[in-house]
């Protein structure tokens, strides 16, 4: 197993930063306006089309020579969750779960109509799973599609649909004579409602809202059977996404506390020190650093060992949210009221953070999913 970057993938993640970083700074990309976040979303889907960023995980590809699949994405994410988590969570929604679900499952009219200007930046993708709750391993999916010659009648409701005031088409999520489907919804399709943006704790700047589907009409070649497996697949990407998502926020914490520490005097010398001080940062590194590993070994294995990464992914997912709660909070001590006040990185981690532990496959599910499946392994 070799999680070391290449060259070209280090390449990749310096072109990343260079586009983002100072553009990061230039905007607040943690506004709650719905135009605002729209306007930036599309700007920086465009920015980062110029790379070979969107395409990683959906299609080979030469561009720019950069590499290929989840490890290298992975890295990517780290930097672009560091930069603007918001921004991440938004893009990474659009493009590796909608993105996927079309290269996955999706026609050759549907990628060339769909995929192909989503690659380009050109399209933001929004994808309706939760219902009632974001627990959908245990609920019953209750949005249904009736087919009736050429066209499906689609109603049900959707709640934390992330884009959806801003999306350009929605994967919804639903049944078709029992079946698990997944329904291509335009965003101007009569019947098709959004409802009003969700005011969050953390991630304010992604675009998190309901919609509402009464009795819309679709053509039926809009309707994709990805099989049994749909919600499964569904979650095991936007866990891939909550890890990458993690990284980012520890990276960004960690580094504010340091030069934090560096910098902020007390007792006539600056905090970094005093041991106990030392000792937080340390325990943070080493939780950041372990989570790396992880997360690169989840990527690594769904390129390479297919039969261990859904447990893998798991296993990564709940140390990785779990650690950027921790490392998160470490930093807010280290900040104090620095720390305490609106709008640093730190704060912005540390709200961020909880997110990860009940969105996706929830911490909690996912440990007895790690340990069904120990357990299945020892038979």
């Amino acid at each position: 197993m070799n999680y070391d970057f290449t060259d070209k993938e280090f390449n990749l993640f310096i072109e990343i930063h260079t586009l983002i970083s100072q553009w990061a700074k230039d905007n607040n990309l943690e506004s709650s306006d719905s135009d605002l976040s729209e306007q930036q979303i599309r700007q920086a889907l465009g920015q980062l089309s110029q790379t070979a960023y969107l395409e990683l995980g959906l299609r080979k590809t030469d561009k720019k020579d950069a590499g290929n699949g989840l490890l290298t994405l992975m890295g990517a994410m780290e930097v672009i969750g560091a930069l603007s988590p918001s921004l991440l969570l938004s893009v990474e929604t659009s493009t590796r779960i909608f993105g996927r679900i079309l290269s996955t499952w999706g026609t050759d009219s549907q990628k060339e109509n769909l995929l192909a200007p989503l690659m380009d930046g050109g399209l933001i993708g929004a994808v309706g799973l939760s219902e009632d709750a974001m627990n959908v391993e245990n609920d019953a999916l209750m949005t249904t599609g009736v087919i009736d010659g050429d066209h499906a009648t689609v109603s049900g409701r959707k709640q934390y649909v992330i884009n959806a005031p801003m999306a350009d088409w929605f994967a919804v999520a639903g049944l078709v004579d029992g079946k698990e489907a997944l329904f291509l919804v335009a965003k101007d399709t009569p019947g098709l409602a959004v409802g009003e943006r969700v005011a969050t704790m953390g991630y304010q700047g992604a675009a998190i809202s309901s919609i509402i589907l009464s009795g819309c009409e679709i053509p039926a070649s809009q309707v994709i059977y990805p099989g049994k497996a749909m919600l499964g697949t569904l979650r095991h990407w936007e866990n891939q996404v909550l890890i990458g998502a993690s990284l980012g926020l520890m990276k960004a914490a960690f580094e504010s506390a340091k030069n934090y520490a560096k910098t902020h005097k007390t007792g006539g010398k600056p905090i970094i020190a005093y041991q106990k001080i030392g000792f937080k940062l340390s325990e943070m590194l080493t939780l950041f650093q372990a989570s790396q590993l992880f997360a690169y070994k989840a990527a690594w294995a769904a390129n390479s060992d297919p039969k261990d990464v859904e447990s893998l992914t798991w296993c990564a997912k709940v140390f990785c949210t779990e650690s950027a709660e921790q490392v998160t909070a470490k930093a807010m001590r280290i900040l104090g009221g620095a720390g305490f006040t609106s709008g640093n990185p730190v704060e912005q981690s540390f709200r961020c953070s909880e997110y990860g532990l009940f969105a996706g496959t929830s911490t909690e599910i996912s440990r007895v999913k790690i340990g069904d499946n120990a357990l299945g392994a020892m038979k």
